[in-house]
């Protein structure tokens, strides 16, 4: 994960945290931060191909707006294989960035309300900081609404 931070230009610092970041509430109480902080990487097929979704942990990913996003069709969520097959990384685990395959990424808007938020660097129990601007720029993420109402 540092070299992949590295690569594109990042410095990443990850944090351990031994009782886990898995879901964003764990991750938002382990840090000491909002939930909202917390970047979920989420992966869907978007008519068959992978894509990334990275939502603000205070929000659930509304489909149709990602669908729309991608100017696809069908939205349907990745299974946990289909998820390390396109990311490299389990879920729980899966960093916006340094991905086993090239993926469209698309930035949920709401992550940019914060100064820093932060992300999975891989693992279940690792994670770290970043400013919202700086995560789309290493993501190659393009920011939009994304939230469910």
């Amino acid at each position: 994960m540092v070299d992949a931070g590295v690569a594109a230009g990042i410095t990443i610092e990850p944090r351990s945290f031994p009782e886990g970041t898995k879901t964003a509430a764990d991750a938002a109480a382990a840090i000491g931060v909002q939930v909202g902080q917390i970047v979920k990487s989420l992966v869907f097929l978007v008519d068959g191909e992978p894509v990334m979704a990275l939502v603000a942990g205070d929000n659930q990913l509304d489909e149709a707006k990602l669908s729309a996003a991608c100017a696809g069709g069908t939205v349907t969520r990745a299974d946990a294989d289909a998820v390390r097959a396109a990311t490299g990384f389990p879920i729980g685990g899966v960093p916006p960035l340094g991905h086993a395959t090239a993926l469209a990424v698309y930035v949920d808007e709401d992550l940019l309300r914060w100064d820093e938020v932060w992300a999975a660097a891989g693992t279940w129990t690792d994670v770290f900081p970043v400013a919202p601007a700086e995560l789309v720029r290493v993501s190659g993420g393009v920011v939009r609404e994304l939230r469910r109402e």
